[in-house]
């Protein structure tokens, strides 16, 4: 089992066009043996320390396998929407992980 951190940052007034991207992105998860864990919003009251920039959105996903999130990624449906997380997301810092 992996765990996928993933740390948004978009670009202002891309707010609705991530929410597209999102909208179509994250049904397919469970397609591929995944779960969506939480996805956040932190606001900058809820960060106790930081030495980088406040992301926009946190998300934790957990996978079966590293080939199910490799499928996931080449998704034949969520390829064709790429072009919406593209106008939207400046940067992400994508942070693979397993339970210890």
């Amino acid at each position: 089992m992996i765990y996928i951190t993933q740390l948004i940052y978009l670009k202002p007034g891309q707010e609705a066009v991530f929410d597209q991207f999102e909208a179509v992105a994250i049904p397919l998860i469970s397609k591929y043996n995944g779960k969506l864990l939480f996805r956040l919003r932190p606001s900058i009251d809820t960060f106790v320390e930081q030495t980088i920039a406040s992301p926009y959105e946190v998300h934790l996903v957990r996978f079966e396998s590293e080939t199910d999130f490799q499928n996931f990624m080449q998704d034949d449906e969520r390829r064709r929407f790429l072009h919406l997380k593209e106008m939207s997301i400046e940067s992400s810092m994508l942070i693979k992980g397993e339970a210890l």
